[in-house]
């Protein structure tokens, strides 16, 4: 069992954090990786700074940002993630972003990079399924999932092609629009959900717009995780290298919602 496959099997919803990695420092990172361990976060998403982060709302661009003017390279997100994996030998950690510094190098050197420093999965957000002639292949030999995006316009025509060679988790993307700004109809949600689980085993994991612990709950009836992003990097753009207690607090009662949730909705 992978770290990734051993987080959705306890028997409830998995909650999924997300921050930006040097933002607001690459020196600050860490600690506040380490704080989203502490409040109950099953699963980690690093995102990978990128100049053009085009899915990204104006929270997590703003966070790209001050992790580009921090000086934040690829090198510094490897040798976060190394730190991450020797102090958290069992939480997942999943990188996220954009094909441009995945692949600048190459994607053999990316995946060796990867592999080397206990990364558990890829979200390449600008990478189609259809594309994918070498990333994907080259994380695969290295034991690395490629985590692909399932969205509201993804048919059942192109939901195989989306599914081939995926692995760890489907991640819904809830809205046709980008990061944080709104938030899906939960009706919609639990459409989606059910028809992307009859195509696949993989966990269903929803995120875009996902908030409040009230909300979380409300995805996490139907979902197999539920991912927060906007909301821990506005408290860390407020915070800074401080964010560590804010974000400790707020991920902690994201966390109570989601593992929570299905037993709440047993008990109505």
């Amino acid at each position: 069992m992978t770290r990734l496959s051993a987080a959705f099997a306890k028997g409830r919803p998995a909650l999924v954090t997300f921050i930006t990695g040097g933002d607001p420092t690459p020196s600050a990172t860490g600690a506040i990786l380490d704080a989203l361990v502490e409040g109950g976060a099953d699963v980690i998403e690093l995102g990978m700074p990128f100049t053009d982060p085009m899915a990204d709302g104006p929270a997590i661009q703003a966070a790209n940002l001050r992790s580009l003017g921090a000086g934040t390279k690829t090198a510094d997100i490897f040798a976060i993630a190394k730190g991450f994996r020797q102090r958290h030998p069992e939480i997942p950690l999943v990188l996220m972003g954009y094909a441009n510094p995945m692949v600048a190098r190459g994607a053999e050197w990316f995946a060796d990079a990867c592999a080397d420093a206990g990364v558990d999965g890829i979200i390449c957000v600008d990478i189609p399924a259809e594309e994918d002639g070498e990333l994907g292949p080259a994380l695969r030999a290295k034991g690395v999932s490629f985590i692909r995006l399932a969205t509201p316009t993804t048919d059942a025509a192109r939901l195989p092609a989306v599914l081939e060679g995926s692995s760890g988790f489907l991640y819904y993307v809830s809205v046709a629009g980008i990061t944080g700004k709104q938030q899906a109809q939960l009706a919609s949600i639990e459409q989606a959900v059910a028809h992307l689980k009859s195509g696949t085993d993989l966990p269903v994991v929803v995120g875009f717009g996902v908030r409040t612990p009230a909300q979380a709950a409300d995805i996490a009836q139907h979902g197999d995780g539920v991912v927060v992003g906007s909301a821990i990097v506005d408290l860390i753009a407020e915070h800074g290298a401080h964010a560590t207690g804010p974000v400790r607090e707020l991920v902690s009662s994201l966390a109570a919602a989601v593992h929570g949730a299905r037993a709440i909705s047993d008990l109505a």
